[in-house]
C-alpha cells in the first residue's frame, strides 16, 4: 500500500534503521538521525539508489514528484544519479557561485568595510545579470553590457571597480579549474577612464586605526611589511621610502638624512623610537645591501623595491585606489598633525620636505626647527600607537 502523510508523520525511530515502502521503488528510510526519502531503481542491469530529500523539508508529494521525474529520465536512457551530479556541478560553476566562494576565501584578509563594498557591488551590479550563467560561458561583450548599466547610471568609478573584482573572480576560477581564461582582460580600455584627482588618503582616526591594524596583519614579505609600517611614521614620498639607503640611516642618532631630488635640498627625518625598532629588525635581513627595502628579484640588494610593491600590498589588504594610496600617508600626516594634534604648519611643511621659505624668500636649511620636529615625530608615532590600541586619544591644543 502507498504511504500516507499520517504514516510518514507518525513514523518513529527504532533500535535499527527500517524502511516504509511507498510504491514504484520509493521508500522512507527511518533512523535515529531522521527520515530520508530514497528511490531504488535499475539502470543498465545494476541496482542503484537515489536520495530524494529529507522529511519534513521534502513532503511525500514532493518526493513522489522527484521519483516520477527520475523514472522519466530512466525511460529516456539517462541515469538519474549521474544527471543529479551533473546538475549540481553545473550549479556550482555559475558566476555567482564561484564569486561567493572567492569572496568567502579572501574575505578574512580584507578590512570589513572593503569586504562589505565588494559583496554589495556584486549583488547589486553583477549577479542580477550574469550570476546564474556558467562562468565558462560568460563572454567579454556580455560582461561589458553589464558594466555599462552601472556606467550609465553615473557610477563610472564603481563600474571600474566591478571590472577589477570580476577579473579576480575569473582568475580564481581558472586556478580552480572551472574557467579557461580571464575574459575581463579583453575589456581593457572599453570603459572611459576615471578623471584623476588628489591622492587618496584616510584621515578619520577610526579609519587610520583600521589601516594600521591591517598593516600589522599583512602576511606578505618582511621588507614590504616593514615599509608599510614605516610609511605612516616618516610620511616621506613613496619613491624616497623605497629607495632608502642604509648608508643614510643612523640608528644610533635616530636620523635619516638624504637628498630630496624633487626640491633639490638635503633633508633630515628624525626617527621615533617605533621607527628605529622597525629599522633595527629590518637591518638583520637587508643590512648587508645598499637599500633598506631591496627588490624581491635582486638577491644582492642592489636595486630598490618596485614602485608598485607597496601599492599592491594596500590593494591586497582591501584598500581601494579611491580610499588609500601610498602617497596618502603624507596627506594623512599633514591633516592630522595640523587639525587634530595642533602642531605648527611650518614644522609639518619642513618635515614633509616641501620647499619652505623664510620671509625674504630664502629656503630654510635642513636643520630648521629640528628639535621641535623631533618631538613632533615622536608624539606622532605615540598617537598612532594609541589609535591602533583603540585608546581615546585627546587632541593637543593648537599653540597660540
Amino acid at each position: 500500500m502507498p504511504l500516507s502523510d499520517t504514516a510518514v508523520r507518525n513514523a518513529r525511530a527504532k533500535e535499527k534503521p527500517y524502511k516504509l515502502a511507498d510504491e514504484k521503488g520509493m521508500y522512507l528510510l527511518v533512523n535515529k538521525a531522521g527520515k530520508y526519502w530514497r528511490f531504488d531503481y535499475r539502470f543498465e542491469g545494476k541496482r542503484k539508489t537515489l536520495a530524494l530529500g529529507v522529511y519534513p523539508d521534502v513532503t511525500l508529494k514532493e518526493a513522489r514528484e522527484k521519483r516520477d521525474e527520475s523514472r522519466k529520465l530512466i525511460a529516456q536512457g539517462i541515469e538519474p544519479s549521474a544527471q543529479k551530479k551533473a546538475t549540481k556541478a553545473a550549479e556550482s560553476e555559475t558566476f555567482e557561485a564561484i564569486a561567493r566562494e572567492w569572496f568567502i576565501k579572501f574575505q578574512p584578509s580584507w578590512v570589513a568595510s572593503h569586504a562589505d563594498r565588494i559583496i554589495r557591488r556584486l549583488e547589486r551590479d553583477i549577479f542580477p545579470w550574469i550570476g546564474t550563467r556558467p562562468i565558462r560561458e560568460v563572454s567579454a561583450p556580455e560582461l561589458l553590457a553589464v558594466l555599462r548599466r552601472t556606467e550609465e547610471r553615473g557610477a563610472l568609478e564603481t563600474a571600474h571597480r566591478a571590472l577589477q573584482n570580476c577579473g579576480r573572480i575569473f582568475r580564481y576560477a581558472i586556478a580552480t579549474g572551472r574557467a579557461d581564461r580571464d575574459i575581463s582582460a579583453d575589456l581593457k580600455g572599453a570603459l572611459p577612464p576615471v578623471k584623476g584627482g588628489h591622492f587618496a588618503a584616510v584621515t578619520d582616526p577610526k579609519k587610520i586605526a583600521e589601516l594600521l591594524r591591517a598593516i600589522d596583519g599583512y602576511e606578505g614579505t618582511f621588507p614590504v611589511k616593514c615599509a608599510l609600517r614605516l610609511a605612516p611614521l616618516v610620511f616621506v614620498r613613496p619613491s624616497e621610502l623605497r629607495k632608502a639607503e642604509w648608508a643614510h640611516i643612523d640608528l644610533d642618532a635616530a636620523e635619516w638624512r638624504y637628498f630630496v631630488t624633487k626640491t633639490q635640498t638635503p633633508h633630515i627625518v628624525p626617527l621615533s623610537t617605533q621607527a628605529v625598532e622597525i629599522l633595527k629588525k629590518l637591518h638583520g635581513l637587508t643590512g648587508q645591501g645598499r637599500y633598506a627595502f631591496p627588490s624581491a628579484r635582486t638577491r644582492d640588494g642592489s636595486r630598490p623595491m618596485s614602485d608598485v610593491a607597496l601599492l599592491a600590498a594596500l590593494r591586497r589588504m582591501g584598500f581601494d585606489k579611491d580610499e588609500m594610496s601610498v602617497h596618502g600617508f603624507r596627506a594623512l600626516a599633514r591633516t592630522v598633525l595640523d587639525e587634530v594634534l595642533g602642531f605648527r604648519p611650518d614644522f609639518i611643511e619642513h618635515q614633509l620636505a616641501h620647499a619652505v621659505r623664510d620671509p625674504n624668500g630664502r629656503a630654510y636649511n635642513r636643520t630648521a626647527h629640528l628639535p621641535e620636529r623631533r618631538r613632533m615625530m615622536q608624539a606622532w608615532a605615540d598617537y598612532l600607537d594609541g589609535l591602533k590600541r583603540g585608546a581615546d586619544v585627546v587632541p593637543l591644543r593648537r599653540p597660540a
